[in-house]
């Protein structure tokens, strides 16, 4: 375990030059203080769980000290939002301070958020609200145990230091580490603004440092752009298999390596609704939960486009129509381990089709449902399950299937199926009332549920005595809460 000051430093992005990111030196918040770490996270760092406790952790990540090899940089990119091409985003109040690796050879970003204005900044503040880090830290370390990918968080640092949204809050920094930071946006900017020599230059830094095993194709790029087509149907997979939704599907949010990145409004499904919009400002619902799927492909299109000076149109083209195949399989592979099969039959897909639509008539708590599939025997399961439906005649036809289903598949004891289905179904997810609850009693001084939750949420599928009350359905108040992107 190594202290704070042991990390060792290799800020690779920053060689890049003054083309790709802006040195900006973070701007301090007042009385900073820890509001919760990730002893996870911090093992990426091969760090002593305990300096989280000291001061100077607090300060670090507050913006009041520094380390002499970090570099912050604000990143540049651009990106379509909402569909529309924005030309020029960047990082406008977030920090790359620099790239760590630890024993095992691993590179990670170090990328402060709510650190002040940097020059893409545009009318912002550069800062972030206390709310907002604690649903990212907690958004991170949860996706992370449920098996997602995504980046991960370190720490929130609190403040006394107000800010203004659509009330007076208080500003706070999340620390989020990552093996890139780099976007879909970071190839959209160079080649819209016709900038070939640095497009090349990101080009040759992502491959060599995030793609190696790409550079002995025969095409490197083409093999590249197929990773991540492919990395990105098994991320998107995985959200509609979990039911979470990311709420803000920009190319800019998008990363290159295919992990879950930029929280704003996201929430994982109460009822099930394919057509949930957490997102109050997404108007026409394009960020939808059931449209995700087609989302993912319109980015990994915009990422294709801008990729045409390196890779034929045709070879683009022929690579975008893996997608769908690819996700497919994912979901589905996903969804039967869900039900508990272990093997593949044809009609599995419209077994899972039907189930989510009688969900979706009656209401039926998607998490919930499946966790208890499994607490015994399909024939008791489904007996007990029954009158959350209301139309328990198309229920108990599906019923019928899934029994007959489960026997064909027959793979071992009820216990050993009860034991498959438990470690892919979780108990506790990230409820969004359950983190208003949390956000609540911070903004209180109160830290100890933030801590408490995230506790509960690294273990997700092992029921925790004394927690029953994170596994509850959540009160009608808390299915209906807005989540806006201000943060």
């Amino acid at each position: 375990m190594k202290a704070l000051d042991e990390l060792t430093f290799d800020n690779r992005f920053a060689r890049l030059g003054d083309g790709f990111s802006t040195h900006v030196l973070p701007e301090p918040i007042d009385e900073p203080r820890l509001v919760v770490a990730s002893k996870a996270a911090m093992a990426l760092l091969d760090l002593d769980p305990a300096v989280a406790q000291t001061p100077v952790f607090a300060e670090l990540f507050s913006g009041h000290k520094l380390w002499a090899e970090a570099e912050p940089r604000a990143m540049v990119y651009s990106g379509h939002q909402f569909g529309s091409y924005n030309p020029q985003l960047g990082d406008g109040r977030g920090l790359l301070l620099g790239e760590v690796y630890n024993e095992a050879g691993e590179h990670w970003d170090l990328h402060l958020k709510g650190a002040g204005q940097t020059p893409y900044s545009r009318m912002g503040d550069g800062r972030a609200v206390l709310r907002s880090s604690i649903r990212e830290f907690l958004a991170s370390e949860a996706l992370h145990a449920l098996g997602i990918p995504s980046s991960r968080a370190l720490c929130v640092i609190g403040s006394s230091t107000p800010v203004w949204r659509e009330k007076q809050e208080r500003a706070a920094m999340v620390l989020r580490l990552a093996p890139s930071h780099i976007r879909f946006g970071h190839f959209e900017y160079f080649y819209y603004t016709k900038k070939p020599e640095q497009q090349k230059q990101l080009a040759e830094h992502v491959l060599k440092l995030h793609f190696p095993e790409c550079q002995e194709q025969p095409e490197p790029y083409l093999a590249m752009f197929h990773e991540i087509v492919e990395r990105n149907a098994e991320l998107i997979a995985k959200w509609q298999a979990y039911g979470f939704c990311h709420g803000v599907m920009n190319t800019d949010n998008m990363s290159i390596l295919g992990i879950t990145f930029d929280f704003g409004p996201f929430a994982f499904l109460d009822d099930f609704d394919a057509q949930f919009i957490c997102n109050h400002s997404d108007d026409q619902g394009r960020y939808s939960f059931s449209n995700q799927v087609p989302i993912g492909q319109w980015n990994l299109s915009a990422l294709a486009q801008a990729l045409t000076p390196f890779i034929s149109v045709e070879a683009l083209r022929e690579t975008l129509g893996l997608y769908l195949p690819l996700y497919q399989a994912h979901y589905l592979d996903l969804m039967r381990r869900r039900l508990g099969f272990t093997t593949a039959e044809e009609d599995d897909q419209k077994l899972v089709e039907r189930l989510l639509q009688l969900m979706q008539g009656s209401g039926v708590d998607y998490t919930l449902f499946l966790r208890r599939l499994g607490d015994e025997s399909a024939v008791l399961a489904v007996t007990r399950l029954r009158d959350d439906f209301v139309d328990i005649k198309a229920f108990d036809a599906w019923a019928e299937l899934y029994k007959a289903r489960v026997e064909r598949d027959a793979n071992g004891s009820e216990e050993q199926r009860r034991e498959r289905m438990h470690a892919v179904n979780p108990l506790y997810i990230l409820r969004n009332y359950l983190a208003e609850n949390a956000i609540t009693a911070a903004e209180s001084g109160d830290y100890n549920e933030v801590r408490r939750l995230h506790e509960v949420l690294s273990k997700p599928f092992e029921e925790q005595p004394g927690m029953e009350q994170y596994a509850q359905r959540p009160p009608d108040w808390g299915k209906h809460l807005e989540i806006s992107c201000s943060s």
